[in-house]
């Protein structure tokens, strides 16, 4: 059609028939569970998981979380594997990989990209909520409705005049810096901040740094950081008083912190739990400045500044800080550490194998009514019959 006229016929318009010496193709085997697997950051599959991540994606944002499940647990198998998939048959017989994500597997190999995936990519809904999520504080619902509202990116939403809300009105604020990935680096440096402020307030607690960076990860979206004192008790009341010397030292651009709410023997995991924990945390956005990264040993150019198209001394950082009792610490580094998706099959693999209950709290034997203790996550996987997995393969 553009050409104008009747093109010569080549092979390559042809429907290719290349019969496959199956003796020859290597066909994989992997346990159902992602728990039951050891999932390194090393992927030869990545063309194909981040096709099915990108439609996952864009289930989770449209609140279809059965099909973003769906597809992240197919990329979960894919990422696993020891080798390239290069034909189709080499998945016969694997887990988790619905008619779904096969489609869009053999789009891939086939044609070398999914129909399905590109048209996700230039769909203006989706373009729209991506930007609009990416304010820090706006969730699935809410950038639904804006959109609805006709408003589909930053300036569009400054324009209109809505009520934001004090995490919404930073995440606005800072969104260049937010979503501009986290080094190792700064993640460090936020670190000694954090250890700074801990000691000055409880003497002997203790700050773990948790998430995709205790995982090997070198960039992450945001950083998190576990707080616990060896004797049990004396980490309540902590983090007000963190939040109080981090704020009195210039150090945050928002905080808001939650009380603990778990109660053990009225409301604990006997019951189905949320996978929100219910530990005293403090969501916050944490301002680094330049001369911190380079007290810490690191070096870096000045940040840019979105503002003034110039160069500002610090950037805006996600940081999450969380305070655990002695006594949850383990259930709790297991469940922070992450990936989500090796947590969410933690629990499934928990409550359909073993009538057990996992959260970020606590193990709940539900055939004999008592909660199982722990002092390391290698108890954990113990209790749950399962082979320890250290957080370095624990990226599904």
């Amino acid at each position: 059609m553009r050409a104008g006229h009747p093109v010569q016929i080549l092979d390559r318009h042809k429907l290719q028939d290349q019969p496959t010496n199956e003796a020859e193709v290597e066909v994989f085997s992997v346990p159902s569970y992602a728990c039951q697997r050891r999932t390194t950051l090393e992927n030869r599959n990545t063309v194909l998981t981040d096709a099915l991540s990108l439609l996952a994606e864009n289930a989770e944002l449209s609140a279809e979380e059965g099909r973003g499940v769906a597809f992240r647990r197919a990329a979960a198998v894919l990422k696993v594997l020891p080798e390239p998939v290069t034909d189709m048959t080499q998945l016969r017989g694997l887990p988790c990989l619905g008619e779904h994500s096969l489609r869009v597997i053999k789009d891939i190999l086939e044609n070398g990209a999914s129909s399905e995936v590109e048209s996700t990519k230039q769909s203006e809904r989706f373009k729209a909520l991506k930007v609009l999520t990416g304010v820090f504080g706006v969730g699935a619902k809410t950038a639904d409705r804006w959109i609805r509202e006709g408003i589909h990116d930053l300036q569009q939403l400054k324009d209109s005049r809505q009520t934001l809300n004090r995490a919404q009105r930073a995440g606005l604020e800072h969104y260049d810096d937010i979503n501009q990935p986290v080094s190792k680096a700064e993640a460090d440096a936020i670190g000694e901040i954090v250890e700074e402020a801990v000691a000055s307030v409880l003497p002997g607690a203790q700050v773990t740094l948790i998430g995709g960076f205790r995982r090997g990860k070198l960039t992450g979206h945001d950083v998190d950081f576990l707080i616990t004192h060896p004797e049990e008790g004396r980490e309540v009341g902590l983090m007000p008083k963190i939040v109080s010397w981090l704020e009195s030292q210039g150090f945050l651009l928002y905080q808001k912190t939650t009380r603990n709410s778990y109660l053990e023997s009225d409301d604990g995991p006997a019951r189905p739990c949320s996978n929100m924990d219910r530990f005293e945390r403090c969501f916050s956005v944490f301002k680094l400045a330049e001369d911190e990264k380079r007290r810490a040993g690191q070096t870096q150019s000045h940040y840019a500044s979105a503002e003034d198209g110039g160069l500002k001394p610090w950037r805006a950082v996600r940081v999450d800080l969380v305070v655990s009792p002695i006594s949850q610490f383990a259930f709790a580094l297991l469940g922070w550490t992450g990936s989500k998706l090796f947590e969410r099959e933690l629990r499934r693999w928990a409550g359909h194998e073993k009538t057990m209950s996992l959260s970020s709290h606590a193990l709940y034997d539900g055939t004999q009514r008592t909660y199982l203790r722990a002092t390391s996550e290698e108890e954990i996987f113990a209790h749950l019959g399962l082979d320890y997995i250290p957080p370095s393969e624990r990226n599904a």
